[in-house]
């Protein structure tokens, strides 16, 4: 069978693709492994974070953003470093940062996209001006989070599905580009047996058959290898110290990485493989839709956070600034797993879920429910983990507390005296406005937003303090995510092989291509900007692709 175009893989990336090329009169045949329920891959599993400069949200809340500042924070984040791989990714992040500063907000609101009007303050560093980290809050919450940033382009596909210019071609798995005179000219796989498996469920790879199709240009969408735990230890980071023997999978099993092996099989470059995006702060699901299901904390600044020995980590590993530094400090621990120390207070205003399943007012759109989190408790679902899920231990006293963490992991690794000391320690820097605990003056910082102050950031106050309780500890584990690095793009979203030239009718999107230009990120990412680099690169592929059918 003949199509105008292909693209592989029903994530965010391929359906902006398909419906660009489908805007022009094209054909496409939009393909996936998974069944139907699962279309929109991972970002509809999402909180619905955008990264966005200047933004009205930004400026009702009195925060003063630029495209200069912002490039200032990528390239401080970034660390581009390697001439050759860094290339196209550099190159990229400008047009991406452009995008992001510009068009990108009246492009979505054009589609029915609304945004929170409280902008979160994500990956804060810590460091120097030039150093990695937001200098000011960008995180831009899509009011309905990930389900709604995927219903306006599944909306656009169906549209042009009932027109027949896009066939969906569920449960086909590709296993081959094919190649005529070195250009993809197609096509070929598996077709899978039907599946029932709802969204996000493993779904079954039995074969019943086999399908070839023909177009001049096939775009990979595919993503990348977060759930394939075997192939991100085989390129884990030296950096980052040893690959953990344990973690848990922040993304279903499919995104198993095996579409880009045929990408490279057919000639295209992957680049930076070492760099990827784990976050450290997981918690294991205790109603898991796919197999070892975690769950990440979105913390406030103000826990204190412990190795598994129940030593404080050194500036500046606080929550919410530096994921991968905090990633490199805990893995040379030795340890796969860590600790938060909070109170109370602390949770019931800083600790919010990832995820669009764990944010049911945000997801559902309900003001009540939204302001309804103002109110005494923790929010419905983290007490539904408190009450339920095994990371968590709750005490009336620390005594109480420590024995509890260390019934959790059958262990005597805590210490009581070292966890009162350093939690005396911290209370003492309480006792006046000023401080030399860069924690206490970073919490402080925080609360001179509004946004924090209302909405993120408990008031600052003794941990130890009988008022101030329980105290609560949750262990901590690595939560698999995000590959960084990707096939090697040009602008125009063209596949480079090996000499740096173009693949002929090869393209590539979203986490397939390191989100644009084999890594757009570099080797750190300021959040939001991966369902946004899945944006940018699927729509920038698609028109390509729609130019050069014309």
């Amino acid at each position: 069978m003949k199509y105008d175009a292909i693209v592989v893989g029903a994530g965010l990336s391929g359906l902006v693709a398909a419906a660009e090329i489908a805007d022009s009169g094209k054909r496409v045949a939009l393909l996936d492994q998974e069944p139907e329920a699962s279309l929109g891959g991972q970002a509809w599993w999402s909180f619905g974070g955008l990264f966005l400069v200047d933004s009205p949200e930004q400026r009702r809340l009195g925060i003063k953003d630029s495209k200069e500042l912002a490039w200032q924070d990528w390239m401080g984040s970034a660390g581009f470093d390697r001439a050759d791989e860094d290339h196209w990714g550099r190159q990229w992040a400008e047009a991406y940062l452009d995008f992001a500063a510009g068009e990108k907000r009246s492009w979505l609101h054009g589609m029915g996209v609304r945004f929170f009007p409280v902008v979160g303050w994500a990956e804060r560093g810590g460091y120097l001006a030039e150093g990695h980290g937001n200098s000011v809050p960008r995180f831009h919450i899509v009011w309905g989070t990930g389900p709604a940033i995927v219903a306006p382009f599944e909306r656009r596909v169906r549209e042009h599905q009932a027109k027949g210019l896009i066939e969906l071609h569920m449960r086909h798995r590709v296993e081959r580009l094919v190649l005529s005179n070195g250009a993809v000219t197609g096509v070929s796989g598996s077709i899978l047996v039907p599946s029932d498996a709802e969204r996000g469920q493993e779904s079954s790879r039995e074969i019943a058959g086999e399908f070839a199709y023909e177009a001049p240009a096939v775009i990979v969408t595919s993503g990348g290898i977060g759930g394939n735990h075997e192939l991100v230890r085989q390129n884990w980071p030296e950096r980052l110290g040893d690959p953990p023997r344990h973690m848990l999978s922040g993304v279903p099993a499919y995104v198993d990485g095996r579409m880009l092996a045929v990408a490279e099989e057919a000639g295209g470059r992957i680049v930076n493989r070492d760099r990827m995006w784990h976050y450290t702060e997981g918690l294991k699901n205790w109603n898991p839709v796919w197999a070892n299901h975690g769950i990440r904390i979105l913390p406030g600044p103000s826990s204190i956070w412990l190795d598994a020995q129940g030593n404080r980590l050194p500036a500046p590993n606080f929550p919410g600034f530096d994921t991968l530094g905090t990633l490199e400090a805990l893995r040379k621990t030795g340890y796969d797993y860590s600790w938060f120390i909070l109170t109370q207070k602390m949770i019931e205003k800083e600790f919010a879920l990832s995820g669009s399943e764990q944010n049911p007012d945000l997801t559902g759109k309900s003001i009540r429910k939204v302001l309804s989190r103002v109110l005494p408790g923790a929010p419905a679902p983290v007490q539904a983990f408190m009450d339920k899920g095994e990371d968590f231990v709750v005490a009336n006293t620390l005594e109480e507390l420590v024995t509890g963490m260390n019934k959790l992991t059958a262990s005597s690794l805590v210490d009581l005296q070292t966890i009162r000391r350093q939690l005396q320690a911290r209370d003492r820097e309480m006792d006046n406005a000023f401080t030399k605990d860069l924690q206490i003056t970073a919490l402080r910082g925080a609360r001179h937003y509004i946004g924090d102050k209302f909405i993120r950031v408990a008031k600052p106050h003794k941990m130890l303090e009988p008022g101030n309780g329980p105290l609560i500890a949750v262990r901590l584990h690595i939560v698999s995510r995000k590959t960084l690095g990707g096939l090697q793009t040009d602008l125009s979203g063209r596949v480079l092989g090996l000499t740096g030239e173009p693949i002929a009718g090869l393209y590539a999107a979203g986490e397939a291509s390191g989100f644009g230009g084999g890594g757009v990120h570099g080797y750190r990412a300021l959040e939001g900007t991966f369902l946004g680099g899945c944006l940018f690169s699927g729509r920038t592929a698609g028109r390509a692709v729609a130019a050069a059918l014309k």
